[in-house]
């Protein structure tokens, strides 16, 4: 019986999230997690920033889909729109200082 939270990958159990785009849960590997600092969202390309986390499929379709949902202040439990431009430079690969 599977385990409730985890996808079974290769023989072994891995924690899944859902992506706040698309509203597909996968594992947690395969995901771009976001967090917000201040009024932006920036990609945690290392997982250890602090704060409350989003999880993104790393394509610019889901971006869009979270925008249009105004699905990014609803996960950071915020008011008012959050800025995604250094998202958006990282999906897109321009050169840019993220976290």
């Amino acid at each position: 019986m599977r385990q409730h939270g985890k996808l079974e990958y290769g023989g072994h159990a891995v924690p899944q999230r859902t992506c706040v785009g698309c509203r597909v849960r996968t594992a947690k590997s395969e995901l771009l997690r976001l967090v917000r600092v201040e009024d932006q969202v920036v990609p945690d390309l290392r997982g250890r920033l602090s704060g409350r986390g989003a999880s993104l499929h790393p394509s610019l379709s889901c971006l869009e889909l979270a925008e249009r949902r105004r699905a990014f202040p609803r996960a950071f439990r915020v008011r008012g729109p959050l800025d995604v431009s250094p998202v958006r430079a990282h999906l897109e690969g321009e050169p840019r200082n993220v976290m």
